[in-house]
């Protein structure tokens, strides 16, 4: 139970995201823009650090399981989606554009809500690292989300409630991994594959598109924090 509650958290980031677009929060915007950056370096670390070699404890085969989740999201985000990047979008696209990134999306925070679940399911320390680290690119997914279903004509209230969609399906991929088998078994597998891919191929080429000192500054911090909180963690855990 408790990490459903964990999951309902990192999913009310999404929405968090979502109102800071229909609302115009220019500062807190900006905020999620440098967060972006912050992200990448966080699940970069847990991605390679921690996630890696518990999946691979499982054998040479969980690595299929690996690269498996890696090509799902791009699949989805960037051969489905014609359109597709994180952060705020600024120029108007189609009504299907929109749509579709909310699948590709959908897909995506399902197993954010998986890598949840698997990393409570391995051990405490590894479920929190991993909640932060889903938790840290949440609301840069809410604006997102939110400003490609504006720039497709829907309404404010829909791009709030595609915010919450996500945040649904969040809920959906932790409560299912531990009553799906395959999901207990490969969950952690798939996770490490869509983690590396969101850190690496979506998060730090969109920072580094715009050549901002801050951006690099945020990364590093990134890198940082996971160590703190790895430390912090598995001090309080024991």
């Amino acid at each position: 139970m408790t990490l459903i509650w964990f999951a309902a958290a990192a999913g009310l980031g999404n929405v968090v995201g979502a109102l800071a677009v229909v609302r115009h929060l220019t500062r807190s915007l900006h905020a999620i823009d440098a967060g972006i950056a912050f992200g990448a370096g966080f699940m970069l670390a847990v991605a390679v650090v921690d996630v890696f070699p518990v999946a691979l404890r499982d054998g040479a085969g969980a690595a299929w399981f690996v690269l498996a989740g890696y090509l799902a999201v791009h699949i989805t985000q960037h051969v489905l989606v014609p359109h597709f990047h994180y952060g705020e979008e600024t120029h108007r696209v189609s009504a299907v554009t929109g749509f579709t990134a909310l699948a590709g999306l959908s897909l995506h925070t399902f197993f954010d809500g998986v890598a949840i679940a698997s990393g409570f399911l391995a051990s405490g320390r590894l479920g929190l690292l991993l909640f932060l680290a889903v938790l840290v690119h949440k609301l840069p997914e809410g604006v997102t989300i939110a400003s490609m279903m504006l720039a497709s004509g829907q309404s404010k209230g829909r791009a709030v409630a595609s915010a919450g969609g996500l945040g649904l399906a969040t809920l959906l991929g932790a409560a299912l991994t531990e009553v799906v088998g395959p999901l207990a078994r490969h969950g952690l597998a798939l996770s490490a594959g869509v983690t590396l891919y969101v850190a690496a191929s979506n998060l730090v080429p969109e920072f580094q598109n715009r050549h901002r000192w801050v951006s690099a500054i945020a990364f590093f911090g990134g890198l940082a924090a996971f160590l703190v909180s790895d430390w912090l963690i598995s001090a309080w855990l024991g």
